[in-house]
């Protein structure tokens, strides 16, 4: 049996830099654009081999709620794949890197729908890639093969990095846009 998604039409993904790790929260977004109920916790080691991150009900780790792990280790292009707690997959995304030498492109698939992210303006990403201004916003659109929209991530300079994730399709569980959107961050080095 088929589980279905757990749809969350738009959250918030903050990150908080420390010296061994970036940690990452989620948090559903209300009607007035405050922030909600928290929904994940995550932390990314930093240079880890294989990557793997695992999210959690809250900061005291004790429960796991999905996680996301590279099907390679140093393959750039073997993508992650992205399981619940129990380990049963809900999608799959990976890094196009060859098409993000100047416009990071990302590729997500999952039950019933496929798509190709990429930075939403071509000169802020060549800016991005050639000058320090780490001000620069970063905004990502994900449609499908027909065009439609699957998901938006937006990100705007702040202390600390604070995404905007708009989740477009029904069909794309929450824990799948949650784990491209950090991979997304770390995949980017910020």
């Amino acid at each position: 049996m088929t589980q279905q998604p757990y749809h969350v039409p738009r959250f918030y993904l903050r990150q908080k830099v420390t010296p061994f790790a970036n940690k990452y929260v989620a948090q559903a977004a209300n009607p007035d654009g405050s922030e909600g109920q928290v929904l994940a916790f995550a932390q990314q080691k930093r240079l880890a081999f294989k990557e793997q991150v695992t999210f959690y009900a809250d900061e005291s780790k004790s429960q796991a709620v999905f996680a996301f792990k590279a099907r390679a280790v140093m393959d750039l292009n073997a993508g992650y794949d992205v399981t619940d707690a129990a380990g049963a997959p809900l999608g799959f995304f990976r890094k196009d890197f060859g098409k993000s030498l100047l416009r990071s492109t990302f590729h997500i698939e999952g039950p019933g729908y496929a798509g190709t992210g990429q930075e939403r303006n071509q000169l802020v990403a060549i800016l991005r890639r050639f000058t320090e201004l780490d001000f620069l916003p970063i905004h990502f659109d994900y449609v499908s093969s027909e065009g439609q929209p699957l998901i938006s991530i937006e990100r705007r300079f702040a202390f600390r990095d604070k995404y905007t994730v708009t989740v477009h399709d029904p069909r794309i569980d929450f824990r799948v846009a949650a784990a491209v959107a950090v991979a997304m961050d770390a995949l980017m080095q910020r």
